[in-house]
């Protein structure tokens, strides 16, 4: 977490997969950090996660609703990572 923690201020939620976080902050982005196969490397999602209202998680997988109802996966495409499939 050393590399997102200058970024984790005003932190509105906290969602965990098995291994990884993923905190939704007061303007609606999200910071994610830890194993990258569980969802910890949200980079390729990154420009996405904007308005973000809610976020779910499994144990390998985040789930995210954004304020215009529409969702955004990310982390192990066989746990959920993957809605394109």
């Amino acid at each position: 977490s050393s590399r997102v923690q200058d970024q984790l201020r005003h932190v509105q939620q906290i969602s965990a997969t098995g291994r990884a976080f993923a905190a939704t902050l007061a303007d609606g982005s999200v910071i994610t950090w830890g194993h990258a196969d569980s969802g910890g490397d949200g980079s390729g999602v990154q420009d996405q996660l904007r308005n973000v209202q809610q976020i779910s998680a499994t144990s390998l997988s985040f789930a995210a609703i954004l304020a215009d109802e529409s969702v955004v996966t990310w982390g192990s495409p066989d746990h959920g990572g993957d809605s394109s499939r």
